[in-house]
């Protein structure tokens, strides 16, 4: 019974410790919109996010960055929980311990309620958070939080930080790619015994032997002569009857089978669209698909997070339509309509470089009517994300 117990602490311990928060988090907030005018501009609020975390066991520690720069930020010590179970965080901001902002203004906290979820070797933290200002506790806005676990620091790396690295440097996992190794080479040499070179020497002393049998065989000249001559002969007596009556009755039908032949012509020679090289070599994921009754759909994009050079193209219906743009904080925007005739549409987004730190990530927010998509995007030099759009007339 005690093993017992043991075995499903440790099995406790391993689901907790697979879900380590311990490092850097980059990404961003948005406010929620509250002036639809101010969206249009690309003046939304959005600020830049950073958090630097300690965990222990479900339970950590850190600080948190919020800033438009590096020169102008606030930094807060925070502490929250892990629930290994729903991989749901809870974040909170305790107290300013350093500001520096232009102009006026009150100091606000934040509560943030994230996702933790892990796309291959990508993890993210993801969902929504509100705020209040220390003077008073009053509501200071509320809106959306993304983060990407980051190898660096806009500013300097926690102690305890650097601590856990040394330590990590210290005590390096037991390796376990030995086993792979071993396994791999008794694979190799498998095939090199394989092939006997013994098969070969029976094949071909049967082809040798098979050529003079047939040779005597073929003794028959003068009967094939008399086959030619006859078939000479049938083609002489054939022709004149039916040129006589071909033309007669044929007279007529033969501007209409002409015509038919002319209506279907420029049905055939429509070519088909060239797909794009770079939509043929890489992965097509689909990413969403977004069905709405609205005729016009305004789209802009914005790097997601630190902007660190990220460059993407994209192509709607498999053409060209944005070329090799760097993503900024300033949206970059693109306009598609739909209708019954093209009630489809596919945008698939290409990532020209990884940016600064892999991968290319971007934010796409899609107005919609009075509907609003936000799409968060991660794509690779192998990978390609697709977005698919579908009108749907309304009632």
């Amino acid at each position: 019974m005690k093993r017992f117990l043991l075995f499903t602490i440790c099995c406790i311990s391993i689901s907790v410790s697979a879900q380590d928060l311990t490092g850097i988090w980059r990404g961003g907030f948005r406010s929620t919109a509250k002036n639809r005018l101010m969206e249009m501009l690309g003046q939304d609020d959005r600020y830049k996010f950073e958090v630097q975390i300690d965990q222990q066991d479900k339970r950590f520690s850190g600080v948190t960055y919020s800033y438009l720069t590096t020169v102008f930020y606030g930094k807060a010590t925070c502490e929250g929980t892990v629930n290994p179970t729903t991989h749901k965080v809870l974040l909170e901001e305790i107290k300013i311990v350093e500001q520096r902002m232009s102009g006026g203004g009150g100091i606000c906290i934040m509560t943030l309620f994230l996702q933790y979820s892990k796309v291959g070797e990508e993890e993210f933290l993801e969902g929504t958070y509100s705020s209040m200002k220390t003077s008073d506790s009053t509501d200071c806005g509320k809106g959306t939080v993304f983060l990407r676990k980051v190898p660096t620091s806009d500013f300097y790396k926690e102690p305890f930080l650097v601590e856990k690295e040394k330590e990590a440097e210290k005590n390096p996992p037991p390796p376990v790619a030995k086993k792979i190794d071993s396994a791999a080479i008794v694979k190799k040499t498998t095939p090199a015994t394989k092939p006997p070179a013994t098969v070969k020497k029976p094949v071909t002393g049967t082809a040798k032997t098979t050529p003079p049998v047939k040779k005597p065989v073929t003794t028959p000249p003068a009967n094939n002569t008399a086959k030619n001559n006859a078939a000479v002969k049938k083609p002489t007596l054939t022709p004149p009857p039916p040129t006589t009556k071909v033309p007669e009755p044929n007279l007529a039908t033969k501007p209409l089978v002409d015509s038919a032949k002319k209506v279907e012509k420029p049905i055939v020679t429509a070519p088909p669209a060239p797909v794009p090289k770079i939509l043929l070599t890489r992965e097509n994921e689909l990413v969403k698909t977004i069905t709405t009754s609205a005729k016009e759909l305004n789209i802009r994009i914005y790097d997601n997070g630190a902007v660190d050079n990220d460059t993407i193209s994209v192509y709607l219906d498999k053409k060209l339509v944005l070329s090799k743009k760097r993503l900024t904080e300033k949206a970059i925007t693109l306009t598609v309509k739909l209708d019954d005739d093209e009630n489809y549409h596919e945008l698939v987004m290409v990532a020209e470089n990884l940016g600064e730190i892999p991968p290319n990530t971007s934010l796409m927010i899609v107005d919609a009517g009075k509907q609003q998509y936000e799409v968060r995007i991660t794509s690779t030099e192998q990978k390609n994300a697709v977005i698919v759009f579908k009108y749907k007339p309304g009632p």
